[in-house]
């Protein structure tokens, strides 16, 4: 006998806006003295403190702004937001794993918009 567990949601966020929700589980946490923070959720802290560089409204704003692009789905923009590639070669990383390449004028074309955030 197998237990399965039914997705229920998926929602992409950018390491910026998952740095706000942890801030408040951590204030959580620290307001009631018999909670201690686990080791995977202080970890987790500890990693969107060192990465997240642009404010939650910021990076939204930029991976809407990547989505007007046309070769930038919703995950390839969260990755990019959370990066934040400033050459080609670091955005033809992101992309290694997609079944197409971008031109060189559409690489351009989201360093450009990634330029205006940085």
């Amino acid at each position: 006998m197998t237990i399965f567990k039914e997705k229920v949601d998926e929602e992409y966020l950018t390491v910026s806006e998952v740095k706000t929700l942890l801030e408040d589980v951590e204030a959580e946490r620290a307001a009631d003295e018999d909670r201690e923070l686990r080791y995977e959720l202080a970890r987790a802290i500890e990693h969107v403190n060192r990465f997240a560089h642009l404010d939650p409204e910021e990076s939204r704003d930029l991976v809407e702004e990547l989505l007007e692009l046309e070769k930038v789905d919703a995950t390839t923009a969260i990755k990019i937001a959370d990066l934040l590639p400033q050459s080609r070669d670091e955005l033809r990383a992101v992309y290694a794993q997609e079944r197409y390449a971008l031109s060189g004028d559409e690489l351009d074309d989201v360093l450009n918009v990634v330029a205006k955030y940085v």
